[in-house]
């Protein structure tokens, strides 16, 4: 089998307004970056049209190292959606530089269901996370430059902070670090550090903003700190939210690209779901829904992380309906959650995947604390035994829930024909299925709770007397009715990473709490969880290379 790259690299790719042709758009209002690619203007999104289309959520079992492709299985879906006879989008996030270059790799599909041009979508694509990134540490130096004026300033006390630089890379050795250092006219010196750009606070409020001025205004309400007087101060006090906006006036807006088999594909927005809201933007969803029949997206990471804050955040912002959810499982993974190695995972092991299956009822159990039924997605690997997938076909059948087989990887849209079926008879089934897991009105503890027992299945919530004193702080700002977006290790359904399967009898472990009111809600920190990650010991971008021609391999 070629390697991703190679398969996208052979493409026959349409320019991006034959794309747009599909998709009623005339050419003059695309915004051209080159020949395949594009942005959408915002007055496209119809609020009477998306009322009458689709929106399919695919989510995931806990992730495992062997990988479970749902970002392939979304586009594989949209792909099987158009093949037999839907007009269907795939609503995709856009790739961080930071798991392209470390571990995880790209997040452009794979096999033949891919969106292209891979390159692109997967580097700088149209420069949307450079521009977030600027957005959000022209704020962190106007802070500076305030406390640095002798006249004139804000008084913020510089021990309260807490706004962090960024950058869309992973870099360890940033995530503590002291600023200021040179003399006075060099800054005040204080402890400061860097994010990765996906855990910026600006990308999470422009994947929530409904539009550029809400946007402007939400960035206003970024908090940044305490005075000596112990004043809060919110970005708007300094003056900021103009200049960042004007930063992000084209980032905000949707990209126009396709997939293998040219079907339309919006990607826009970056938030990680285990330290973020994990999904595309709401104008990005709400742009397909205005211009298809189907809408596919995917939240990030498995349902307790990507889909729970997709429905609890993103949809209850953004008066979304959704019709139906995919949970995208493997059998290698399922039998990595029941106890086999990482090495044998290749070898036939009935044993291994029977105990697995507790993980999968988990995922299943949460989407129907949403109000759904969910469709589970095999997806194929070579190694697949047919005693394993009758198996799990067999157990899903026990549970409930509808089954198929998914081959897109191998065999691009007609390999998810089956599955693409299967999700038309859910959506027929659920036209209003969705019901939040909370009510933005409940208390903080109420909230995290509800998520921690039934999302997570823990059995208590400790906070540190740091996270409890930030939570009064935070109630006393008159913020109390924000959303809750935990950070927290998205290898298991608890805060340790170790634990696999479906652990019981643990509890969950608050340790900070901190403030995005830009984006509108809080963010809990459970166990050990970063939002700088770090580089592996054999990063990806070893691999990656160009040739004298520009050609580009190893990006995978």
């Amino acid at each position: 089998m070629k390697q991703d790259i190679e398969i996208a690299q052979e493409a026959k790719i349409k320019p991006v307004v034959k794309i747009a042709d599909i998709l009623g758009i005339p050419h003059d209002d695309l915004e051209l970056y080159g020949k395949y690619k594009a942005k959408i203007p915002l007055h496209f999104i119809d609020e009477e049209k998306i009322k009458k289309a689709k929106l399919i959520l695919v989510t995931a079992i806990t992730p495992t190292p062997s990988g479970e492709g749902k970002t392939t299985t979304s586009i594989g879906l949209a792909q099987a959606l158009n093949r037999i006879g839907k007009k269907a989008t795939v609503v995709l996030r856009e790739p961080s530089l930071g798991p392209v270059f470390g571990i995880k790799g790209g997040a452009a599909g794979g096999g033949y269901a891919q969106v292209i041009p891979m390159e692109d979508i997967n580097l700088h694509f149209t420069g949307d996370i450079s521009a977030i990134e600027k957005a959000h540490n022209l704020l962190a130096a106007l802070i500076d430059n305030n406390i640095q004026m002798k006249e004139e300033n804000l008084g913020i006390d510089p021990r309260t902070i807490a706004w962090k630089r960024v950058m869309d890379m992973n870099e360890r050795s940033l995530r503590d670090i002291v600023i200021g250092l040179g003399g006075t006219t060099e800054g005040v010196p204080r402890q400061s550090g860097f994010n990765i750009t996906a855990a910026s606070e600006v990308m999470a409020t422009l994947c929530i903003a409904n539009d550029l001025i809400d946007l402007k205004t939400r960035l206003g309400n970024i908090f940044v700190g305490y005075t000596h007087s112990d004043k809060p101060v919110f970005a708007r006090d300094l003056k900021a939210q103009g200049a960042m906006t004007a930063l992000l006036k084209d980032a905000i807006k949707p990209n126009l690209v396709q997939t293998l088999e040219g079907t339309p594909a919006i990607i826009h927005g970056g938030p990680f779901a285990n330290i973020a809201q994990g999904t595309n933007s709401i104008i990005a969803t709400k742009t397909g829904l205005s211009l298809s029949d189907f809408v596919v997206t995917e939240a990030g990471f498995a349902s307790e992380l990507g889909a729970e804050k997709f429905f609890d955040i993103k949809s209850q912002f953004g008066n979304l309906k959704t019709n139906a959810v995919v949970i995208v499982a493997t059998v290698r993974a399922l039998k990595y959650h029941g106890g086999a190695k990482l090495s044998s995972l290749k070898i036939e092991d009935l044993s291994a995947l029977r105990k697995g299956f507790d993980n999968l009822d988990k995922h299943i159990e949460n989407m129907k604390y949403f109000g759904f039924n969910p469709i589970i997605a095999v997806n194929r690997f070579d190694s697949d035994t047919d005693s394993e997938l009758e198996l799990l076909s067999g157990h899903c059948k026990s549970r409930n829930v509808k089954v198929a087989v998914n081959e897109s990887w191998a065999r691009g849209g007609e390999g998810a024909v089956e599955l693409a079926k299967k999700v038309l008879e859910s959506v027929s089934d659920c036209p209003d299925c969705f019901k939040p897991l909370y009510e933005l009105s409940w208390s903080y503890e109420d909230k995290i709770e509800t998520i921690c027992k039934k999302m997570y299945g823990a059995d208590h919530v400790e906070y540190t007397i740091k996270a409890k004193s930030q939570l009064e702080k935070i109630e006393k700002l008159g913020l109390g009715n924000l959303a809750v977006c935990i950070a927290k290790t998205q290898k298991s359904l608890s805060d340790d990473q170790n634990l696999r399967g479906r652990p019981e009898g643990f509890t969950i472990r608050i340790r900070e709490i901190e403030l995005s009111s830009g984006a509108g809600f809080i963010v809990p920190i459970a166990g050990t969880i970063m939002r700088m990650p770090g580089l592996p010991a054999n990063p990806s971008a070893e691999k990656i290379d160009i040739s004298a021609d520009g050609k580009i391999s190893g990006l995978f």
